[in-house]
C-alpha cells in the first residue's frame, strides 16, 4: 500500500518511461534478449531518429553537433523575458550498447531526462535556467575511443582523431559523414567553460551494491579514473614437437604470466581498484605451434589516479623480469585514459534532499564504470544518480533494472534539477 501511495507523489510518469524503455529496445535487439547498438552502426541511428522525435515531441528544441551528440534545449524563464541568459542545466546519458549488452546501460538516464522534461511541462514548471537534455554519441568503448561525444564536447580527443580506424578500416571521418555530419567541422563540438552550469547524469549501477543493501537510490561520490593499455608480448613460433622446452621463446606464457602478475599486483592492497585483462589474441593459434606473438589488454580502475599509477608501475616492473626469464619482449602502449572526476558537493546534497523529500533510501558510493560524466568533469560540476541493478549485472543480456526503481531514478532526476535550478 505504501509503494502504491509513493507512485502516486511521483511527478514523472512511470508507465510512459517504461514504454519508452521498451520501444528503444527494439534497435538493434538480439535473441536473448538484450541488444547490440554499437555507436555509429545501422542500429544506432535508427535508435537516434526514434529519441530525437521522442524529444521533439517533448517540445525540446533538437540540433545534433558536429560530434554527433543530440541536445534538446528547453528555453529558461530569464532568456525569454529578455535578460541576460544563464548557464544551462544539461543532463542525459548514452543509448549505444556493446555487443549482446542490455536494456538499461545509459538508456535509462536518456529516457529518463526526456521524461523529467514532458514532466515538467505537464507540471507547468518554468526553470530559471536553460535546460539541455543530451544523448551522447557512442558512450561504449569502440576502435574510436569510449566516450567519444562527451569528450568531443569537453575538448579531450587527441589531433588526428578524425584518421582513427575501425575494424572495418573506416575512419571517423567517414563514420560522421555517414551520420550526415560534416568532419571538418568537428572541433566544433567543443563547449566551452561557463556555459554549463551543471550536469547531472541518472544511470543503473551496473553493480551489486544497492540491490543487495536494499537501498533504493545511490549517489555517486564520484567515478574511477581507467588507465588502459594494449600490449604485445613477441616470441618466436616454432615447432611443439621439436622445440626443447629451454629453448622455447613461447609469447602465451609470457603473457599467462603476466595476466598473473595483474591480479597479484592489484590485489596486494585493500581498497577498491581494479585490475583487468580482457582480450587476448594468440598468433599463429595453431595446436602445433609455439605462439610467437600474443597481444593483450591491460586496464586498471581506481578513484585515485595514484593507485592505478603505483600498481602500474610495479606491474610493468614485473613484466621486464617476465622478459628475462621467458626470452620474450613485452610491450605496452597507452591506449585510453580517463581521470577520476569527483562530483560536486552541492549536487551531492541536492540529489540525497530530493530523494528524502520523496521518501527514497540512499546511499553515498563510488562508481566502478566509466562515464560521460567524467568527460563533463572537465567543464562543470558534475553529479549522478543511481538506480539498482538487479544481481549487479550489467554488459548483458541479462541486464536488469526494476520499473519501479528506474521511476525512483526519473523522479530525482526531476526534483534535483530544480533544486539545482534554485542554487546554481
Amino acid at each position: 500500500m505504501l509503494a502504491i501511495l509513493l507512485f502516486l507523489a511521483l511527478h514523472v510518469n512511470s508507465g510512459r518511461l517504461q514504454q519508452t524503455l521498451e520501444q528503444l529496445s527494439q534497435y538493434g535487439r538480439n535473441p536473448e534478449g538484450g541488444v547490440t547498438r554499437p555507436g555509429f552502426s545501422p542500429a544506432d541511428k535508427a535508435a537516434r531518429d526514434y529519441v530525437m522525435r521522442l524529444m521533439r515531441e517533448a517540445g525540446l528544441v533538437v540540433r545534433v553537433d558536429p560530434a554527433g551528440n543530440i541536445y534538446g534545449r528547453r528555453e529558461g524563464l530569464v532568456g525569454m523575458v529578455g535578460r541576460e541568459k544563464l548557464p544551462v542545466l544539461l543532463f542525459g546519458s548514452h543509448i549505444d550498447s556493446v555487443a549482446k549488452g542490455g536494456n538499461f546501460d545509459g538508456h535509462v538516464g536518456s529516457m529518463g531526462a526526456i521524461e523529467v522534461a514532458r514532466a515538467l511541462n505537464e507540471n507547468k514548471i518554468q526553470t530559471r535556467h536553460p535546460l539541455e537534455v543530451v544523448i551522447w554519441v557512442a558512450e561504449e568503448s569502440h576502435p574510436f575511443g569510449g566516450l567519444f561525444g562527451s569528450s568531443a564536447a569537453a575538448g579531450l580527443h587527441p589531433p588526428g582523431i578524425l584518421d582513427h580506424k575501425d575494424a572495418a578500416g573506416r575512419t571517423v571521418a567517414q563514420a560522421l559523414r555517414d551520420y550526415g555530419l560534416d568532419p571538418a567541422r568537428f572541433g566544433e563540438a567543443r563547449r566551452n567553460k561557463g556555459e554549463i552550469a551543471a550536469y547531472l547524469e541518472l544511470h543503473i549501477e551496473q553493480g551489486g551494491i544497492l540491490d543487495q543493501k536494499q537501498i533504493q537510490i545511490g549517489i555517486v561520490e564520484g567515478i574511477v579514473g581507467i588507465r588502459d593499455w594494449t600490449c604485445t608480448a613477441e616470441g618466436f613460433a616454432n615447432h611443439a614437437g621439436t622445440t626443447p622446452m629451454d629453448q622455447r621463446r613461447d609469447a602465451l606464457a609470457a603473457a599467462s604470466r603476466a595476466l598473473l602478475l595483474v591480479r597479484q599486483e592489484v590485489r596486494r592492497n585493500p581498497g577498491r581498484q581494479v585490475g583487468t585483462v580482457g582480450m587476448l589474441r594468440v598468433e599463429p593459434g595453431a595446436p602445433n605451434v609455439i605462439p610467437g606473438r600474443v597481444e593483450f589488454s591491460l586496464e586498471l580502475r581506481d578513484l585515485s589516479a595514484e593507485v592505478t599509477q603505483r600498481i602500474g608501475e610495479r606491474i610493468f616492473a614485473g613484466f621486464r623480469e617476465i622478459e628475462r626469464e621467458e626470452n620474450v619482449e613485452i610491450a605496452c602502449t597507452p591506449r585510453v585514459y580517463h581521470a577520476p572526476a569527483l562530483t560536486d558537493m552541492r549536487i551531492r546534497e541536492a540529489i540525497a534532499a530530493a530523494a528524502a523529500d520523496a521518501g527514497f533510501t540512499t546511499l553515498t558510493l563510488p562508481s566502478g564504470a566509466g562515464h560521460d560524466a567524467q568527460s563533463m568533469a572537465h567543464l562543470a560540476p558534475i553529479g549522478m544518480i543511481f538506480v539498482p541493478s538487479v544481481a549487479g549485472i550489467s554488459h548483458s543480456p541479462k541486464e536488469l533494472s526494476r520499473w519501479e526503481d528506474i521511476a525512483r531514478g526519473a523522479e530525482v532526476l526531476y526534483r534535483t534539477i530544480l533544486r539545482l535550478d534554485e542554487r546554481f
